[in-house]
Parts: structure tokens; sequence; C-alpha cells
């Protein structure tokens, strides 16, 4: 049985966005879903336009993301002599010529048939000169004039295109550079390509790409179109509906594992199930149920499927996803044990690690700051006697966690009569600076009883002071 063969050829103009990356996943789950192989493909012929900066870029996007390849990354610049050595084989043969026609003719030509109401394609002026290569010149493809190219698309199903609708397009310029569409033919073809997985902008390409591999005598791929991902307006995605590049996800404080999961939903299903492991996707995988029509992309089920792996992962690995975002706020450094710790506390109330840093900020500050309207409403002179029974209490505690610590808060709000939620708020204003923050015995045990009492006694001081 032939070996499954997939690629994913970024073009290095720009960062990977959201509809590369989802192309690049579904190439990498197909390949691996059946023992294949995955190939990156760096499409840089665009010369002016291409970056290193660029390229590196989409290298880091993939490789946050995991999507490792297995060979690559190929550069179609590198590639120059087998573009020209097929190009001469179409020659040969008599599926390409030369063509003289200028730039500035060509574009009369083209706004004559406007005019006209004729399709705008290319006339054939030069298909029966017998030009041989010279300056300026480029080379054509002969496109059959009658007939018809059917496309046989695992999504889409059969699409017929009529040839003589297609014109004969340019396969080499005149710099010798090929073009799109006969570079990723000649890439394809001598890659081994098996399975041709793309956005459906590219379906009009492909009667075009078709048309060359049958010149060349050269079986066809399997072709797949995914439709394309529009925003909540049903209008393409763009960057008015928030940020669409791979890295800037991260930078936001997503995980890989969640946005792979949101990606391979925009088009892909199995049955009801929506959240998805990296093993069960690979074993579920299938182009036969990726639907026909524009996927939606919402913000909002990107956030959730966040939460939802920050919350099941465990507190030592988002230490070390975390520890960028802790550097970034110039936090004091601060031990494994004592992040995880924190972290726990954390993950049921965060959607992204941007968020969980800044909520992890009165862990790691030593010299937290009230908010004013927490410590005007809630560290009162009445909160005084409460705060000096607790001191004292807290301070004869051998064993500082959640289950000495409760009752020390019960027995002191008995001896005051006070409820016990009067006291609590108090004391978490007193500990984070203000009134949101994880449950008050959770963070107690996690900052330590030399830091609370630290924290209380200046809460003390304050009350006493105002």
């Amino acid at each position: 049985m032939e070996q499954v063969i997939t690629r994913f050829p970024p073009s290095p103009t720009g960062a990977l966005h959201i509809g590369g990356a989802r192309t690049a996943l579904f190439n990498w789950l197909f390949a691996r879903s059946r023992g294949g192989k995955f190939i990156l493909r760096i499409e840089d012929t665009d010369i002016e336009r291409s970056t290193e900066e660029s390229v590196k870029a989409i290298i880091d996007a993939m490789e946050w993301l995991e999507l490792s390849w297995d060979e690559g990354p190929y550069f179609q610049t590198h590639r120059l002599a087998v573009y020209r050595e097929y190009a001469e084989k179409l020659l040969g043969s008599g599926h390409a010529y030369w063509c003289e026609c200028s730039g500035e003719e060509l574009e009369k030509r083209r706004n004559a048939a406007l005019a006209e109401g004729r399709k705008p394609k290319y006339d054939g002026t030069c298909r029966s000169k017998g030009l041989d290569r010279a300056p300026n010149r480029v080379l054509r493809f002969r496109t059959p004039q009658t007939g018809t190219t059917i496309l046989k698309d695992i999504i889409k199903g059969p699409i017929e295109f009529e040839n003589s609708e297609l014109d004969d397009l340019v396969i080499l310029k005149s710099d010798g550079v090929p073009t799109y569409n006969f570079a990723v033919v000649i890439d394809d073809l001598t890659m081994g390509i098996t399975h041709v997985i793309r956005g459906d902008d590219h379906v009009n390409n492909t009667p075009r790409q078709i048309l060359i591999y049958k010149a060349l005598g050269a079986k066809l791929p399997q072709f797949g179109h995914v439709p394309m991902i529009h925003g909540e307006d049903r209008s393409p995605l763009s960057k008015r509906h928030g940020a669409t590049s791979v890295m800037e996800y991260k930078r936001m404080g997503f995980i890989p594992e969640a946005l792979l999961n949101c990606l391979v939903r925009l088009g892909w299903s199995h049955g009801d199930q929506e959240i998805f492991s990296r093993q069960e996707l690979i074993e579920k995988f299938s182009l036969e149920t990726v639907g026909k029509s524009p996927s939606i992309f919402t913000m909002e089920k990107l956030l959730w499927l966040n939460a939802h792996y920050i919350k099941e992962n465990s507190p030592q690995e988002l230490t070390r996803l975390l520890k960028p975002f802790l550097a970034e706020r110039n936090y004091p450094e601060k031990p494994d044990h004592f992040l995880a710790a924190a972290i726990h506390t954390l993950q049921p109330r965060t959607h992204t690690l941007v968020e969980m840093a800044d909520a992890m900020r009165f862990y790691m500050v030593d010299g937290i700051e009230f908010e004013p309207e927490a410590a005007a409403k809630f560290l009162t002179a009445d909160m005084s006697g409460v705060f000096s029974g607790l001191i004292s209490e807290l301070s004869k505690l051998e064993t500082f966690d959640e289950a000495s610590l409760e009752p020390v808060f019960r027995n002191t709000a008995q001896d005051l009569k006070v409820k016990l939620g009067k006291i609590a708020q108090p004391v978490r204003v007193a500990l984070t600076g203000g009134t949101k923050s994880p449950g008050l015995f959770e963070i107690m045990e996690v900052l330590g009883k030399e830091a609370v009492i630290e924290r209380l006694q200046k809460g003390l001081k304050y009350i006493e002071t105002v």
C-alpha cells in the first residue's frame, strides 16, 4: 500500500495565521493517522516579499504547536534547477512555448477584452511562433483549448472546469523563477506527495495544476480543499476579528493544546465530541468528515477550551508555561514548588496564562498595595481586635495548612461574636490587596505562616493609622 505523504507549504511573506495553522494541522493529522510522512516546504519564490524573519516566525509557530515534520524545511529558491529541468521537458514535448509579449501589450489586450465583454485571458499570440529562449521572454504552458478537466475533490466532490476558460499560464518568468502553479506541481511530484490538503481558495488553481501533471505523464495526487474560516459576522477571518497570528495567541496566554483543539473543530467533527487529546485526534481524524461550508471562529470558544486545558493541566507543567509571563512582569523569582502551589489555587479561576500571571501578583510580590475602595470598606476600626486576635492565634500554630487554619478563624469569630464572613473579606484584603482571590485558607497555606502574619500586621497598622 502506498505511503501517505502530505505537505504544508507556507509563503514566508508574514507570520503563520490561523487559516494556515489549520491547514498544517489537517495535513499533519492525516499523515500521522495513516503512519505517513509530513513535509514542511517554504514557498519563497516571491523573492521581493519573502523574509528570513517570516521563515523564523513560521517555524517558531509550528514548533510551538508541536506539528513536527519528517522532512524539510525545503526552500523553493534552492530548487530552481529542478523547475528548469521540468520546464525543458514540457518545452520538448510541445506542452510549453516561449512568449515575447511585453507587459504593456498584455495590459492593452486585457483592457480590450474587458471592453468587449470577453474574459481577459492570454490570447495565444505567441502560441504558434516557435520562439526560442531569449532575454525578456517567458515560458507559457500550452493549455488544451477543448475538453473538460475534472477535479475529484475528497471533500467537495467532483468539480468540472472547461479548458477553454483557462489561459496559457506563465510557468517560468523571464528571470527563470517559476510561478506558483508550476513550482507547486513540480514540488509535489518530486517529493511524492500523495494528498494535497489546502484551503478552498486554491480550487481554481487546481485544474491548471492537473493539466501540468497530465502533460508530464505523472500520477495525480488526491486533492482535498477545506472551507475557509470566517469570523462571527460570517466574513472571512481577518485582524478585525482579533489576533490571527499563531504566535500572537501564544503572547495572549493560550496554550497549544487549546488552539489545536479549536482549529481542528473548524470544519472537522467526530460525533458530538468537543475536546480531543492529540492522540485521539490522530486516531479519529479523516477527511471524509470535513465539512463543505465555511467554519466560524469565535474567541469565546477558544477561551472556553483554554480554560479547560488550564484546569486539566498539571501545576508543574503550567509552572513551565507561566514562567515567561511572570518574568515579563518583573516579579521576584520563586521556587517551582511555591509557583506550582499558587497555580493550583488559580487553575479553576483563569482562562489564559496572561490572566493567571496577573492574578499571581499577590503571591509574588512582598509589598502588596491595598485597593483604595477595598481598604476603605473592609479595613475599618472594628477589625482591629479581629486582626490582633488572629495574629496572636496564628503565631501559635505549628502546622500551617487549611485544616489547622479554619478552626482558628471559627474560634476567633465565636469569641468576638461576629460571623465568619465578616472576618474573611477584611483578611482577604490584607493578604491580597483586593476582594477577589481563591479560597482564603488555600492562599494562606501557599503564602506560609511568616508572610501571612506579616501582611496581617501591615493590615492592622493600616487600620490603626486610618
